[in-house]
């Protein structure tokens, strides 16, 4: 065990066995939309288009992917107009695609440790057409680690793993290092936005960034963290109320 990595922030990486068609689409789809595993992220080549020839894009039938003969997408690269976004613990991914679908000149990058959330994500990218996300499956911070200064205009953090015991909290995502690292691939007024059902976990957040100077909470009035910023999608694990409270949403600005 290396001694000098920091502590996982979730839990388990898989839980059933994947059926056929997520396999298939894992196998087959993920390699193409994968983050490399090693070396300095550059944005341009991670979403530029395939060669040419490459034949038909992600939007193939189901009977396709059943057959694992999915191959990368072809249409051109995304625009940057409306920059690119990062999604931390995606889950099942209904919000990330919901996000690219409704942004397609933006790009998208989701990071979620849990495979079957990877290949529910899959699912979703196929049967949406979706052309610019690209998919990491580990931890959040060696992507982040890789990415250049300055390069992201929006970070969700949507419902993170909450570690409620006390001797836990040490596992939180939510931590000094990781917000200077979050701080430095963020543009000046790019914004970060959190959620939690868990009290604690809101109190806990909001106290680490209203400590750094890097980051401005937006809210102005109790409303702003009690309902959604506009546009919205409700995840799965959203709508389970889990938590102990209503959700919190919390909005920060990089100053």
């Amino acid at each position: 065990m290396d001694e000098n990595r920091p502590l996982r922030t979730y839990g388990r990486i898989k839980a059933r066995t994947l059926k056929p068609r997520q396999a298939g689409l894992v196998e087959a789809l993920l390699p193409h939309l994968a983050v490399p595993e090693e070396g300095a992220i550059d944005v341009d080549e991670l979403f530029s288009p395939p060669p040419c020839g490459a034949g038909p894009g992600v939007g193939v039938t189901a009977a396709s992917s059943q057959n694992a003969a999915l191959i990368p997408p072809s249409q051109p690269s995304p625009a940057r107009g409306e920059g690119l976004i990062l999604e931390i613990g995606f889950g099942g991914g209904e919000h990330l695609v919901a996000q690219a679908v409704a942004h397609p000149d933006a790009r998208f990058i989701g990071v979620e440790p849990f495979l079957n959330g990877v290949a529910s994500c899959l699912r979703h990218i196929e049967e949406s057409g979706a052309q610019n996300i690209r998919l990491h499956q580990g931890d959040a911070r060696d992507v982040i680690a890789r990415l250049p200064d300055g390069s992201l205009d929006l970070a969700y953090i949507l419902f993170p793993d909450p570690w409620p015991k006390t001797r836990h909290h040490k596992r939180r995502l939510i931590q000094p290092e990781f917000l200077s690292e979050l701080a430095r691939v963020m543009k000046p007024g790019a914004e970060m936005r959190f959620a939690t059902d868990w009290a604690n976990y809101a109190s806990w957040t909001l106290e680490h960034f209203t400590r750094d100077p890097r980051f401005v909470w937006t809210a102005e009035r109790a409303e702003d963290w009690r309902t959604p910023w506009p546009g919205h999608a409700t995840t799965r694990y959203e709508a389970k109320r889990l938590g102990d409270c209503a959700p919190v949403w919390l909005r920060f600005v990089r100053a």
